[in-house]
């Protein structure tokens, strides 16, 4: 009997996490009074990796750009790292946006009397211009506070290349980043133990707080916003994978876990320096596992172009819309570009429902709706993004001639190999 016990074995963080998932679905549903304040343990876990996400991938920028060792190599990488990124999300958008309309998503929706409260607040639109100014920041103090990527990253990859100028005078500095990323990440490891009683608070109090019954007037919008998502991360993505040779089973089974703490916490960052350890595990060199995966957060963000551009789809058939071929294309290149500012704006994606609105002329009614089901939608949305970063780091690792898992092309007198 004691040899029993002491032969059991404690379930992986994913089983772990899915057997809470259930019970605080459960707790949620039959015991809303209590359940109603277990929303602080998730935001608790929130918090505690949230505080990690800045220090972890400042110095880690910093590195990158030193290993890599100089601007040419830097610079070919970040250049194919944002063309793969616009390439793949413009992609995304057009495609979502004729799917959108070929299944009709929203025309069978009656509008009604829908209340904008949700909306008070809010940001109507989104000046590119100062997006483009904000990557370079004039307070780098107050961007390490505000926790902005874009304009962290830009500071990290121009004090790497200062670094590398002044040869071994930087060796201090160096050796002071080598020895806190290895700190923070040894405090990720203990802060991801804790993922399983965050999970339990998030759907313990969402359960209670919102229920399942304002999704039913637009439960054919998630319906087919999951089937949007599911096709991204069970065809294209793997099409994309096996063009390149990467092995895309063997990349979604090593981070699934991670994929599912963003889906039920709804936060992308949540995971983000565990991501990047778990590329380095999977042979992705550090400078890229680090700096293509952190731009990849604010550029790179599969998920939110799919959400937006269907949701377009959405306000589009409801109110009738039409579009011509060179109003599509238009609309195309303008989502390609506002969808980069989400992760720069608070409430970034309605912000950019918003905007999109206005630049169509259609009502903001319909914008207030979706804010209603915001919850369920981000929850894919935001896995999927975990999932196009780890693929777009493995991706660019590929090209550069890292040594990773394959899939290799059937030879003449050769069997095929995994």
């Amino acid at each position: 009997m004691i040899g029993g016990i002491c032969m059991f074995k404690k379930p992986n963080l994913l089983v772990q996490i899915l057997i809470v998932a259930i019970l605080g679905i459960v707790v949620g549903y039959f015991f809303p009074g209590i359940s109603s304040h277990f929303g602080m343990l998730g935001d608790l876990f929130m918090n505690l990796i949230q505080m990690l996400v800045v220090p972890l991938v400042f110095p880690l920028i910093v590195l990158s750009v030193v290993e890599i060792g100089g601007g040419n190599q830097l610079g070919k990488v970040i250049f194919k790292a944002i063309g793969y990124f616009f390439l793949v999300t413009t992609f995304l958008i057009g495609l979502t946006l004729v799917f959108g309309r070929l299944v009709n998503v929203g025309g069978d929706v009656a509008l009604g009397e829908i209340s904008t409260e949700s909306l008070d607040g809010i940001a109507t639109g989104i000046n590119l211009q100062d997006f483009i100014l904000s990557i370079i920041p004039s307070n780098i103090f107050q961007t390490l506070a505000d926790g902005s990527l874009l304009p962290i990253i830009f500071f990290a990859i121009f004090l790497g290349i200062g670094l590398i100028a002044i040869g071994d005078d930087a060796k201090p500095v160096i050796s002071f980043f080598n020895s806190w990323k290895t700190a923070i990440f040894k405090m990720v490891d203990y802060a991801i133990q804790f993922a399983p009683i965050g999970v339990f608070g998030f759907l313990a109090y969402d359960v209670a707080t919102y229920g399942v019954s304002g999704i039913s007037s637009v439960f054919s919008f998630l319906f087919w916003l999951y089937v949007a998502y599911l096709t991204v991360a069970l065809v294209i993505y793997p099409i994309i994978a096996y063009s390149f040779g990467v092995s895309y089973i063997s990349l979604f089974k090593s981070i699934s876990d991670l994929s599912f703490i963003a889906f039920i916490t709804g936060g992308s960052s949540v995971v983000l320096p565990s991501l990047i350890e778990r590329l380095e595990e999977n042979k992705v060199p550090k400078v890229i596992s680090s700096g293509v995966t952190c731009l990849g957060y604010t550029l790179n963000l599969g998920g939110a172009a799919i959400y937006v551009s269907l949701s377009i789809s959405f306000i589009m058939n409801i109110f009738d819309a039409s579009l011509t071929i060179s109003d599509f294309v238009v609309l195309v290149v303008f989502l390609t570009f506002i969808t980069k500012t989400i992760a720069t704006v608070p409430s970034g994606a309605i912000v950019v429902l918003l905007a999109t609105a206005n630049q169509l002329g259609l009502p903001s009614e319909a914008v207030a709706l979706l804010v209603s089901i915001d919850f369920f939608a981000n929850a894919g949305r935001t896995a999927l993004n975990v999932v196009g970063n780890a693929l777009a780091a493995t991706i660019i690792a590929k090209t550069e001639g890292a040594k990773l898992p394959v899939f290799t092309k059937i030879k003449k007198k050769e069997g095929a190999t995994i």
